[in-house]
């Protein structure tokens, strides 16, 4: 759960960087989306690397990975810049308030219906109030700012779906993975990245995918956070997360994303908080934190519970941090 919060808080620092890249580089939400997955890319391949080299890791090579989850790593990588892009282009037609709303509050009912069907995890009554106070209160939160519509809210309203729906599908699908093991995670959202990355290429191109150099050291810099910290970072955190963490748990946990960017507006942006603002902030907390008591109170055995089908694994090495072609070697032992 530190992981899915973690990750979140990262993310909500992006948002403040896209726009510093917006009106410093001169580029939109497309070519932004295609730099920060492109060095977020270039940061996990060399990881990877120093990882291989740091424990001499066997064979097992990222064209083997793909070919063994092909569906996987293409669903994912489709995913992440389905959702990503999508919420950019709601925020141009729509507004910050709308995206957001629809986006982010929409995102745990649908990872919350997505786990019940697909991978058949419970609730239950904790689950079931975070999720309701979780979306009240980011109704709250985003409502109380003094933001305003976009030129084309209808159009704006069907990418916040979009990317809502984009979004619950990468977590269920990242969950599932990882409840079943299904080869090397990190592998997987490696080529997840760039599945994604050439998927963004075309609409970066058609954008104007290059940045100005008028600013080049900021723009440059922002592009490296970019790719660093709510990228490579919070990806690899949140990815690992999954593998022990129900969906609708690290759902509504990744409800800090928006808290923390109202804490930047506060306390970089000089934006004002109002009692309706400070409300959502709490029933946001609120959510967090009755999801994560309810999680560490959760038993090992639980059905349908985030650790059910794993092998237990040692508490600080999740499985997506470990060493990446561990699962391949075992695999090709095998074979």
């Amino acid at each position: 759960m530190f992981y899915v919060a973690t990750a979140a808080t990262a993310w909500g620092t992006g948002g403040a960087v896209a726009a510093v890249l917006y009106d410093m580089g001169g580029i939109g939400p497309g070519a932004v989306s295609f730099w920060r997955f492109l060095g977020g890319l270039g940061l996990l391949l060399m990881l990877r690397a120093l990882w291989r080299q740091r424990r001499s890791a066997p064979g097992g090579s990222l064209a083997r990975s793909f070919r063994r989850n092909k569906g996987r790593v293409v669903a994912t990588g489709f995913g992440l810049a389905v959702y990503q892009t999508a919420y950019f282009a709601a925020v141009q037609q729509a507004g910050l308030t709308v995206a957001t709303m629809v986006t982010l509050g929409s995102g745990p009912v649908l990872v919350t219906v997505g786990s019940r069907l697909l991978l058949d995890e419970r609730v239950g009554r904790a689950g079931a109030l975070a999720v309701v106070s979780g979306v009240l209160g980011l109704g709250l939160l985003v409502g109380g700012t003094d933001q305003s519509t976009g030129p084309n809210p209808l159009l704006g309203l069907g990418y916040a779906v979009l990317s809502a729906v984009g979004y619950a599908g990468v977590t269920v699908l990242g969950r599932a993975s990882g409840r079943r093991q299904e080869g090397s995670a990190f592998d997987a959202m490696v080529l997840g990245f760039a599945i994604g990355t050439a998927c963004l290429f075309p609409l970066a191109l058609a954008e104007g995918w290059l940045p100005s150099t008028e600013h080049l050291f900021w723009t440059v810099a922002s592009i490296g956070y970019l790719g660093l910290i709510p990228t490579a970072l919070a990806y690899t955190l949140f990815f690992a997360a999954l593998s022990v963490v129900k969906a609708t748990t690290a759902s509504v946990i990744a409800l800090v994303e928006p808290l923390t960017a109202a804490v930047i507006g506060v306390v970089l942006l000089g934006d004002r908080l109002n009692p309706v603002v400070v409300t959502g902030m709490t029933l946001l907390m609120c959510a967090v934190l009755c999801l994560s008591g309810a999680e560490s109170q959760r038993k090992p055995t639980d059905p349908g519970g985030a650790t059910e089908g794993l092998e237990r694994t040692k508490p600080d090495e999740p499985r997506a941090l470990r060493e990446p072609q561990a699962v391949d070697a075992a695999t090709s032992r095998r074979d």
